[in-house]
């Protein structure tokens, strides 16, 4: 979860439903350290302690104890706090939980920005997946066109050409040649040109 939708009610119903979760900690969060656990620094682990929320909200909302994480990653050597229900697997494995998390959220920006999903015609997990299948074969069969043709277009440029010309009985290869379109200007023209 990220630390923007940080919710202790909603993080205790996932505690309580026998799930855990892994999110950020904001830096206002208010606590009481209960135990501080052995931790190996040379693993970028600072702290590994378990705490008991303290803040007026936070405390009400969510009851137990929570286990708090320091990490220091040696990529960027920026220090992230998790916070976690989860007090049996090692810091370490948290800390690439969360850094792991980062993968799938890239993934859904790059489906956000190369698939061409507007908006999912189903509500089933099944028509949600079969939307998202159909969209990444479209998305492949456009850059095997793009490979196999050796065209300059950009795949984005490309399925926006095919999507205009779907109906038309042009061969492939000539809807992406350049055409000189110079001749067709007036030369002196009173109309503002656009291109």
């Amino acid at each position: 979860m990220d630390r923007g939708y940080l919710d202790f009610a909603r993080l205790y119903r996932i505690s309580q439903a026998s799930a855990f979760f892994v999110t950020r900690s904001k830096t206002n969060t208010r606590f009481k350290r209960i135990y501080s656990h052995e931790t190996d620094r040379s693993k970028g682990i600072i702290a590994d302690q378990t705490i008991k929320l303290t803040g007026t909200n936070s405390s009400r909302d969510y009851s137990a104890n929570i286990r708090r994480i320091v990490y220091r990653d040696v990529d960027t050597n920026k220090r992230l706090v998790f916070l976690t229900n989860n007090f049996e697997l090692s810091a370490k494995t948290i800390a690439a939980l969360y850094k792991a998390r980062w993968g799938i959220e890239l993934f859904f920006k790059w489906i956000k920005q190369h698939l061409r999903i507007k908006a999912f015609f189903g509500t089933s997990e099944n028509a949600a997946r079969s939307q998202i299948w159909i969209a990444v074969s479209i998305y492949v069969l456009i850059a095997i066109i793009k490979k196999r043709l050796k065209l300059d277009q950009s795949l984005y440029t490309i399925l926006q050409i095919l999507s205009t010309s779907i109906f038309e009985k042009t061969p492939i290869l000539q809807l992406f040649q350049d055409i000189d379109d110079s001749e067709d200007e007036p030369t002196n023209s009173n109309q503002l040109n656009l291109f």
